[in-house]
């Protein structure tokens, strides 16, 4: 099921709850279908990796760390006006979809 995501990649984000509440970073990657978003250096995960060979090259083995994907509504986005957690209202004009702070009211996409 995709939603309709206000938060875009580049935009950066403040956690509201989980294990790195009140962490702030820069949205690397979203997953619209699945309702998540991966934010820089926050929620990271360790994975155990086996060399592995494919396409006549050989990934090293070992621990890697790597950002997994939060739920969407775990975060708020921080206007980069205001510089406050805030809500995003969408507004049409001249036929484009324009992203506003619910705070101050002013232009999030430049």
């Amino acid at each position: 099921m995709a939603i309709n995501m206000k938060i875009k990649r580049g935009d950066t984000v403040r956690i509201i709850s989980g294990h790195d509440k009140g962490t702030q970073g820069e949205v690397i990657r979203v997953l619209p279908r699945k309702a998540k978003i991966v934010v820089q250096g926050v929620n990271l995960r360790k994975k155990h990796q086996r060399q592995i060979q494919a396409g006549g090259r050989t990934m090293n083995p070992g621990i890697i760390q790597f950002e997994a994907p939060l739920d969407v509504s775990n975060v708020m986005l921080v206007c980069p006006k205001c510089n406050e957690t805030t809500r995003i209202a969408v507004r049409r004009e001249d036929g484009e979809l324009r992203r506003y702070c619910k705070k101050c009211d002013s232009v999030i996409d430049a």
